[in-house]
């Protein structure tokens, strides 16, 4: 099969049916389960630096679980190689339910192809918790990019070197250029940084041209005039931004993208801990001003059960190993 074909397949999240999103919804509404926790303060750790999505839904989840809970809850950002150091720290914390992960597609779907040897079993190395919230990317310019469409900005890439940035390589963001350069035929060369807190600033000062970073990021910078959306990622138009048009429909068919984030525990976490946390987790996001602050961020929201999330991962993890294959890529 063509890399193009592997590409495709491996950005669609079609398990968020409308189906899963009524039983998310009817979850938030439970009373949450028993389980003696939190009974001391709680680390969340973020693998990547302060600022993006990750951080987002960390801190979101502190502040709230700090109010009903009566508990401390710190973010804990720890970035570097791609999601795996800060994957790795909490893969050998204890399993008591006291140490969280952000995981990211990145940590927990994409890094076990790409890189050669990791320091973590994405699986056997952790419990899963709850899925928490997908987002599209958007293609956001460098302001002195002349490129006021999708259709110019690859015309422009024919026929002049341009450069794209990413939080790291393996990440949906870098994979969204990849998927760019497969469907449109060009060349652009990759930036990896190691969190997009590093990438904006190269941006904004017209070092690289482009980045397809996550909505929550880059909508803000689009609000305030700092860049120039072209498209979003996802087959539809996001609520949150209706009026920048799909990829898909800026002549790029079939263009499909989308980051997704979890919440994951150590190994060993006791199962009555865990149904706790889920509930928990499940009653934040249910919250209506949760979910209304992360719409107009363009977060979509959607706990569910930590099987789901198993199933979630263990798919994913097929479909990416397959194109890392076909593709060659690996990072040591």
């Amino acid at each position: 099969m063509r890399r193009k074909t592997f590409l495709h397949t491996v950005f669609t999240i079609s398990w968020l049916s409308a189906g899963m999103l009524a039983q998310a919804q009817a979850q938030a509404q439970t009373p949450a389960a028993s389980g003696n926790w939190p009974t001391k303060p709680v680390r969340i750790v973020v693998p990547f630096p302060p600022g993006g999505a990750p951080d987002t839904l960390a801190r979101v989840l502190a502040d709230k679980w700090g109010q009903l809970l009566g508990q401390t809850f710190t973010v804990d950002n720890k970035p570097g190689a791609g999601g795996n150091i800060g994957a790795d720290f909490v893969a050998k914390s204890p399993g008591d339910g006291n140490t969280l992960l952000i995981a990211t597609v990145g940590t927990h779907a994409i890094n076990p192809a790409l890189y050669s040897a990791l320091p973590y079993h994405h699986i056997k190395d952790f419990t899963p918790v709850s899925f928490l919230a997908s987002t599209p990317n958007l293609l956001v310019v460098n302001n002195a990019v002349p490129a006021k469409n999708v259709q110019e900005l690859i015309a422009l890439a024919k026929k002049t070197p341009l450069n794209y940035g990413s939080s790291g390589s393996g990440t949906s963001i870098h994979l969204s250029g990849e998927l760019f350069n497969t469907l449109a035929g060009v060349k652009m060369q990759h930036i990896p940084y190691r969190g997009r807190a590093q990438a904006v600033p190269d941006l904004l000062g017209g070092r690289i041209s482009l980045i397809f970073d996550n909505m929550p990021s880059a909508l803000p910078l689009v609000r305030s005039g700092d860049v120039r959306a072209l498209g979003v990622t996802s087959s539809t138009r996001s609520s949150a931004a209706p009026d920048i048009p799909t990829l898909a429909e800026s002549g790029l068919p079939g263009f499909e993208a989308t980051s997704w984030f979890a919440l994951m525990a150590p190994a060993g976490l006791p199962r009555d801990v865990q149904a706790r946390i889920n509930a928990e987790t499940a009653r934040v996001l249910g919250l209506p001003d949760v979910r209304e602050k992360m719409a107009l961020l363009g977060l979509d929201l959607a706990p569910a059960s930590p099987q789901a999330l198993a199933s979630l991962i263990q798919s994913e993890t097929v479909k990416w190993a397959s194109v890392v294959k076909e593709s060659g890529a690996k990072l040591d």
